[in-house]
């Protein structure tokens, strides 16, 4: 098995776009939740989201532009993310075998713009109130753009990657709800570990800033309801959270051998020496309480990374800001970590961008990467109240400076999807 390591890493999210303006934003603990200026969110029950203002995937595009036109607006974020992290890590489009270069991306659902049907919908709705589908069929098929569907297909954010970066190796989409980023940066590391591929693009991207999926997740009481200022309702682990808050973006990150990056002389930001997944087999909605699945994929991961648990030295947490996850993370570290759960430093980047969803565990992998290689752990921040269920060291308000070696990042996932990756120094 091949040692794989970190070259690169891109970056487009609500507090910064580029690693560069990413690291700064999260050592200053700078929160890029605000008012939603995408649509018109007034009347919502929500009105605040971690949002991406004013990206324009264009410049990344290069002779593809018209493929802009097919791509939805998580699909922009990868694209921008995946052409990032390719020139973070220089590597020369000429020297690069595409057989030997794949793509492997986590990502969820794509909201339907809901205008697009208004009149299909109109056209089609007859006297009585139920909808004439021939007729709505009608109408659509006239309105529609031909290629309407390829915006909305799950596979799209790893296919355009690959055509923009001429990646013809192995290509796989992750839809494991909030577990999808983590996984898709385990399952790449595996197949450079094991031979298949020497370079993989690999991250996760999502977009549910949508009036429908905002009333939904309102509906399952997920999101928060406080009237704080916007910047303050992301609160993990603290005594007064009361939900998440819903963001988007994309992170992606240039996995490559060890051997293949020092042939190179590129620069090395951590090394992926480990990957584990399971499952809580409990419910849809509700994590397992008492960490009993989590702590399963920590301790798979761990394994792999042939790692004890006394040499971990950051924990990048979930941490979405909700009363149940928070408990039931903070007791699976317990379970693994023992006696030393309370002197292991634990942050959450949802407390500064929300919950990026198929994106977060890909963004939060990159910022792991980013405290290896920088010795900064990031705060969580908005801890103002003490909760006696999170106990642990989650690194309040301020970062910290101190020379991690061995790190941890952890994803757990509606359905009761888990994923940990292990990361360490080189």
């Amino acid at each position: 098995m091949r040692r794989v390591v970190i070259t690169g890493i891109g970056i487009v999210a609500p507090n910064g776009v580029g690693r560069v303006a990413f690291s700064e934003a999260i050592a200053e603990g700078r929160s890029g939740v605000g008012p939603i200026e995408s649509f018109d969110a007034t009347g919502l029950p929500v009105r605040i989201a971690g949002e991406v203002k004013g990206f324009d995937v264009t410049p990344y595009l290069g002779e593809h532009k018209k493929n802009a036109k097919v791509m939805s607006r998580a699909v922009n974020f990868a694209v921008g993310a995946a052409a990032l992290a390719a020139e973070d890590a220089g590597i020369d489009p000429d020297r690069v075998d595409p057989a030997r270069f794949g793509v492997c991306m986590g990502t969820g659902i794509t909201p339907m713009a809901l205008g697009e049907l208004a009149a299909p919908i109109a056209a089609g709705m007859a006297r009585d109130g139920t909808l004439d589908w021939k007729q709505f069929s009608i109408a659509q098929a006239e309105s529609m753009f031909p290629l309407w569907l390829m915006k909305h297909l799950p596979n799209m954010a790893a296919a355009h990657i690959s055509i923009l970066h001429q990646a013809m190796g192995p290509n796989n989409t992750i839809v494991t709800a909030c577990a999808a980023g983590t996984q898709a940066v385990g399952e790449a590391f595996r197949l450079i570990a094991r031979g298949d591929a020497d370079l993989m693009l690999a991250g996760g991207c999502d977009s549910r800033l949508d009036p429908l999926l905002l009333v939904a997740y309102q509906a399952m009481n997920a999101l928060s309801r406080s009237t704080r200022a916007p910047a303050e309702v992301s609160r993990p682990f603290d005594g007064e959270r009361d939900g998440f808050v819903l963001g988007e973006g994309a992170a992606v990150l240039m996995l490559e051998s060890l051997q293949n990056a020092r042939r190179r002389r590129a620069k090395i930001f951590a090394e992926v020496t480990g990957y584990g997944s399971s499952f809580d087999a409990y419910g849809i909605t509700r994590p397992e309480p008492t960490g009993k699945g989590a702590a399963l994929s920590i301790h798979a991961a761990l394994r792999e990374a042939k790692t004890d648990p006394s040499a971990v030295n950051y924990i990048n947490a979930h941490g979405t800001s909700t009363r149940l996850n928070d408990i039931m993370e903070t007791n699976a570290v317990k379970r693994v970590f023992g006696h030393r759960s309370k002197t292991i430093p634990i942050s959450s980047q949802k407390s500064m961008v929300g919950h990026l969803i198929g994106a977060s565990g890909a963004l939060e992998a990159a910022a792991t990467a980013i405290t290896l290689d920088r010795g900064v752990i990031p705060p969580t921040i908005n801890q103002a109240t003490p909760d006696p269920n999170c106990d642990l060291d989650y690194v309040p308000n301020t970062a910290r400076e101190d020379s991690v070696r061995v790190a941890m990042s952890n994803s757990f996932g509606f359905g009761g999807q888990n994923a940990s990756l292990v990361l360490a120094r080189v």
